[in-house]
């Protein structure tokens, strides 16, 4: 009887699981491919290069001159249409220098911006599961309560709060000693 009680409850944190991955595979295979128009491709670039004089914002909200020749430049190689985005994007990074990518980039050092708070998330939660798995073990080698054991806190709960030590006591003027 035990042991179909404790699978009764470890199913549903299983199913639950399995809702979870499967809607996140959804969501990921129905995701847009990419912009079909050309403004929709310049929009899409724009929002990925950070203003080279702004801090903190992208090319395509920015309003200063500099986004503004970078908007028309990506304009300019979207309706030639020889680049990909990807093209593009190097293209205009090589121009300023390399300061205007707004998302890190999945290679190199940069990838590290993105892969080191999710290993650190994973390691984390690994390392609760296993605290708990440990914490678990250790109170079932305890046994249950004993008669004995819930006296024993009864006692200790209708006793007196015991004195942390002698008190200070004050002292007056006329009682010291010169």
């Amino acid at each position: 009887m035990g042991s179909v009680n404790r699978r009764l409850k470890r199913w549903p944190g299983w199913a639950l699981l399995l809702l979870v991955v499967v809607g996140l595979l959804a969501v990921g295979a129905t995701r847009d491919s990419g912009p079909r128009t050309p403004e929709e491709r310049v929009e899409s670039i724009s929002k990925r290069l950070a203003c080279p004089v702004c801090q903190g914002e992208s090319v395509y909200e920015s309003r200063n001159s500099a986004s503004t020749q970078i908007r028309e430049a990506v304009k300019r190689a979207v309706a030639d249409g020889d680049k990909t985005d990807e093209e593009i994007i190097q293209s205009i990074i090589v121009a300023y220098d390399g300061e205007e990518l707004l998302v890190p980039t999945a290679d190199g050092v940069e990838a590290l911006a993105w892969a080191l708070p999710a290993a650190a998330f994973v390691l984390g939660a690994i390392g609760l599961a296993v605290a708990f798995q440990r914490w678990r073990v250790s109170s079932r080698a305890l046994g249950a309560a004993t008669d004995a054991d819930y006296a024993l806190v009864a006692r200790a709960m209708a006793e007196p709060e015991a004195d942390d030590g002698p008190q200070p006591t004050r002292v007056d003027e006329t009682d010291r000693e010169t």
